[in-house]
Parts: C-alpha cells; sequence; structure tokens
C-alpha cells in the first residue's frame, strides 16, 4: 500500500499544494515552522479522519477559510482508490472512489499509517490516557466493529455520567432504574471493547517481543500487558467478562452515586510494559523506555500487515534525531524496501544510511514545496 498522489487545499499553512510520491523513503527537509509536519499530518488525518496533534478540527482550516480538504490517490495490490475528506466547521465529509461515506467508521481503514512522532516516545512513561488512544487509533484502523463498540461506549458513558451528576447533586436515589438500564448498555459495550483491546495486545505482544529482543542485542525481552479496571483474562470469554462487569458495577453502585461518575471500564484502563519482568515505565532507563516505543512502533508495521495483507504508510515526524544512531540504523534497516515512508528533518546531516541516500527529497519553505532530488 502507498500513497501516489496527495492534494491538499486550505489546510493549516497550504492555500493549495499538490505532491506526486514514489514508492520509497520520501524525506521533507527544511526549518522548524515551515510546514513540514503539516504535510504528515494531512496524510494522517487523510487516513484517521482526526489529527494526531489536536481535537479541534477548525485548527486544521486556512486562515478564514471555510473548510479545509485533504485527497490522496492510493496504490493497493487490488488497484487503485481516491479518497477525499472535507473539514468544515459543520463536521466531515468523506469519500472513497467519489462515493460519500455515511458513517467515519466506513471510511477509516481504506488507508493505514503508522505515526512516530518524539510525543510518541511518551508512549510509555505519558499518562494512561495517551496509551489508550493509541489502543483505539490502532485498533480502529483494522477492525471497524472496534470502533462501533467504542462509540456506543463513549456515547452511553456520557450519557451515564450525566445521570450520576444528576443523581449526586440531587442526593436522591430515584433515577436508579434509568442508571440500571444505562448500566446494562454500558456494560455490554464495555465488555466487546475490552475483548478487542485484549486480544489486539496479545498480537502486538508477539510482534513487539522479537524487535525488542533484536534492538537490546538480545539482552531483553518484552511484554505488552493489557491492564483493564475489570479483572478479566485474555482467555475469557465474552459471556464472562459481561459477568465480571455485572458483579463489579453491583458492588460499586453507592460510590459511584456518592462520586457522580463513572468508576470503572475502558475509559480508566491502561497499558504495562515490562521489560525482564520490570515495569519499564517506573523501573526503566530512558534507552529502555525509547527502546520500548520503537518496538511498539515497528511491531504496528507488521501487526497491520498480518491483519490486513499490507504494509502500512509509515510517518517519521521529527522523530530521528530523537533516536541515537544505533536506533536510527535499526529503524531504517527495518523499513528498508518494504513501506513507504514519510519522514521529517531539518537536516540529515550525519544520518549515513543507503535508505536515505535513495530518498526523494523535498524543500519546504513557507507553506510551500519543492521537489530537490
Amino acid at each position: 500500500m502507498y500513497i501516489e498522489q496527495l492534494d491538499i487545499r486550505n489546510y493549516r499553512n497550504y492555500s493549495s499544494q499538490h505532491l506526486d510520491f514514489e514508492n520509497k523513503v520520501n524525506v521533507f527537509l527544511g526549518e522548524n515552522a515551515q510546514g513540514k509536519t503539516n504535510v504528515m499530518e494531512a496524510i494522517y488525518v487523510l487516513a484517521m479522519a482526526k489529527s494526531h496533534r489536536t481535537p479541534r478540527d477548525k485548527e486544521l482550516i486556512y486562515w478564514d477559510e471555510e473548510y479545509a480538504k485533504i485527497e490522496g490517490r492510493v496504490q493497493k495490490r487490488t488497484g487503485p482508490f481516491s479518497l477525499s475528506l472535507v473539514v468544515s466547521q459543520k463536521g466531515k465529509k468523506a469519500k472513497v472512489n467519489g462515493l460519500e461515506q455515511r458513517r467515519l467508521t466506513d471510511y477509516i481503514g481504506a488507508l493505514n499509517v503508522v505515526m512516530f512522532a518524539p510525543e510518541d516516545l511518551n508512549l510509555v512513561k505519558g499518562s494512561p490516557q495517551v496509551r489508550r488512544r493509541f489502543i483505539d487509533m490502532e485498533i480502529g484502523q483494522v477492525n471497524p466493529v472496534y470502533l462501533h463498540y467504542l462509540s456506543q461506549y463513549q456515547k452511553v458513558l456520557a450519557q451515564r455520567n450525566s445521570l450520576l451528576r444528576d443523581m449526586q447533586r440531587s442526593r436522591s436515589k430515584e433515577n436508579t432504574v434509568m442508571l440500571d438500564i444505562l448500566t446494562e448498555q454500558l456494560i455490554q459495550a464495555a465488555a466487546r471493547v475490552t475483548e478487542k483491546r485484549v486480544s489486539y495486545m496479545k498480537l502486538l505482544q508477539n510482534w513487539a517481543d522479537p524487535i525488542h529482543h533484536g534492538i537490546s542485542r538480545g539482552l531483553e525481552r518484552l511484554e505488552v500487558i493489557y491492564k483493564p479496571t475489570v479483572e478479566v483474562c485474555e482467555e475469557q470469554e465474552l459471556s464472562k467478562m459481561i459477568e465480571a462487569y455485572e458483579e463489579k458495577f453491583v458492588k460499586i453502585k453507592d460510590r459511584e452515586i456518592e462520586r457522580g461518575t463513572s468508576l470503572f471500564g475502558p475509559h480508566r484502563d491502561d497499558l504495562l510494559f515490562h521489560v525482564n519482568g520490570k515495569d519499564v515505565q517506573t523501573f526503566g532507563s530512558q534507552g529502555q523506555q525509547r527502546t520500548t516505543a520503537l518496538s511498539v512502533k515497528l511491531a504496528e508495521i507488521d501487526l497491520i500487515h498480518s491483519e490486513v495483507g499490507e504494509y502500512p504508510l509509515l510517518l517519521l515526524d521529527d522523530v530521528l534525531s530523537e533516536l541515537d544512531d544505533y536506533r536510527q540504523s535499526h529503524l531504517l534497516n527495518t523499513i528498508q524496501g518494504k513501506v513507504q515512508t514519510f519522514v521529517t528533518t531539518t537536516s540529515v546531516e550525519g544520518i549515513h544510511h543507503e535508505t536515505l541516500d535513495k530518498a526523494a527529497t523535498y524543500h519546504v519553505e513557507t507553506g510551500a514545496i519543492e521537489r530537490i532530488r
């Protein structure tokens, strides 16, 4: 899978830009604040229908314009197809081969991407929210059903939290029947979200451990552990997960009314990384934390390939400078000749690798892009 054409209009600091890409490494060179990351973000938004940098869609729209538009022509083994995404104050419109998609969940997954940016190094040491977002974005690319259950869960969760706040303020338990109805709906969605997450993280572990073992020169083993707030295990059937949630919510019902919020569920779950049996977030060195993040990102590439039969695009946004020479080489050796890759950097000086020597290179300055090699 690779993208051969990209057109962006009224996007960030680009009024209009057309780009042709080759199915290899594409490097964007330029000083900071010129628009390199905006191009990477545009590719990511085209694939995921949301930014990895901001939840506010209006920030994507060029100054004083009403909309931003991203179009791409993508090649797969089955042939070419086109993608189009319009972002406006009224929402988003997504098209595949000119056909508007009724739901964004029907659109996401047509183009698969793996983004690796400096903030992704916080995957290990950052907040649980960062790791939950990582889980949701990655599973959603390869499993549209997951996005359906996650959307259901988030809607019911918002309704349930609103009701719990009302019950807390009024100090009344008159609405317990409605609370029970919403709790049952929440449990059905929560169990399915948890089931998908547990299964996916097991697959990620299978791909990430040998990669980490190689980067650490055979000295370390990596374990990826999904940590739900309700005690379940990966072998557990869905019906047993539902029972576990039911038991938990019965026990904490009064506490939730007292606190005015939902205390358990996928919105509070976390992801743990253990290296040689120790929690790398707490006990790992910075080098171990970076190796873990790199291993997980490289594992995503192979996992997506195993799930959809195509390699995703790899977006490396100003991350090479954050890695030492050894990790740089391991990353570049892994992607060489396998994955269409986009790299942003202020300079390639000091990075000596044939992958970059053969790359298509573009110069970015004040919202204008010119191919220089």
